[in-house]
């Protein structure tokens, strides 16, 4: 027996106890948590280890709180031998009352014998705060103490904020030089092509029922305004229906089809200002007029230019 102890004890390294408080204070006072436990050195990989169960008891002022908590401080590993620790075991304890306590001793079963780590030779002095009634007052809950923020607390939302401002900053930019291109596309297009091409859009008649009716009735009239803009000059795009067709009467449209622009016109005016509904055979007709006025009064045209192409030659 005497021999296994000594081997367990050459194992074990020496048998040290600790007490540390969890809030480092000068002093400890009521209240106050404290780790009591041991340190085994050079234990080797598997070797067995019990710890006691502390238990408070009602007359102590010594409370203990919790289990034991195991701990790994060092680690060694030679070639083909086991691994071999620095073991830290602590238990939580707390005292409700001021005084100078003794500690129990730590028995420990260890590699099949019982080792007994002894407390610490002095006594744990707990202090109570001191109070002197007379002058004492009753002070307010004092507010949070604000720190200053730091450039390494400040950066990351700084580096985010500049992140999504270059991004947006793309973004704009992107959708403007994008309608900018459309927009100049669209003005190198010719005019009947441009509109020939924003009346087909509208071809079909799932734009002729009566909630959809106001928006078909403002493509095709829109298509044309624009249409009559570059090929007549006419600023149609701000004028009524009664200004348009004033300023385009004396052109080159053919009597009928200058009634028939008339007449759709009108009936788009109604339809858009008046709540009136137009039925399908008006509607039907819609698309096969205005693109009828864009290919004559286009075609007009051309024949126009190539004649005056002709005398200039001859």
């Amino acid at each position: 027996m005497i021999l296994s102890l000594l081997i367990s004890l050459l194992i074990a390294g020496p048998l040290k106890t600790f007490l540390e408080p969890v809030q480092k204070r000068d002093s400890i006072l009521v209240a106050d948590q404290l780790r009591y436990g041991i340190v085994l050195e050079n234990v080797e990989e598997g070797t067995p280890l019990a710890l006691p169960e502390f238990k408070t008891e009602n007359d102590s002022p010594i409370e203990f709180l919790g289990e034991w908590q195991l701990d790994s401080t060092r680690v060694s590993k030679k070639k083909e031998t086991p691994a071999r620790y620095d073991i830290m075991a602590s238990v939580l304890i707390t005292t409700w009352m001021g005084g100078s306590y003794q500690l129990p001793d730590i028995p420990v079963l260890f590699a099949g014998d019982t080792l007994v780590f002894s407390a610490p030779e002095e006594p744990l002095e707990v202090k109570e705060p001191s109070i002197d009634m007379e002058t004492y007052q009753v002070a307010d809950i004092k507010d949070q103490v604000k720190f200053p923020y730091t450039f390494k607390e400040v950066a990351p939302w700084v580096l985010g904020a500049l992140v999504v401002i270059g991004l947006i900053y793309l973004l704009i930019t992107w959708l403007i030089r994008n309608r900018k291109h459309k927009a100049e596309k669209e003005k190198a297009e010719p005019a009947h092509l441009r509109a020939l091409r924003r009346l087909d859009e509208l071809r079909g008649d799932k734009f002729w029922k009566a909630d959809k009716q106001k928006y078909f009735y403002s493509g095709v009239t829109d298509a044309l305004r624009e249409y009559i803009v570059a090929r007549y000059g006419v600023g149609a795009m701000e004028m009524t229906t009664a200004e348009i067709f004033r300023d385009l009467k004396g052109s080159d449209i053919p009597e009928d089809l200058y009634q028939e622009m008339k007449d759709l016109f009108e009936r788009a005016d109604f339809v858009k200002f008046a709540k009136f509904t137009a039925t399908d055979e008006e509607n039907a007709k819609v698309l096969p007029e205005a693109i009828r006025f864009v290919t004559n009064t286009y075609q007009s045209q051309v024949e126009k230019e190539n004649a005056e192409k002709k005398e200039e030659e001859e």
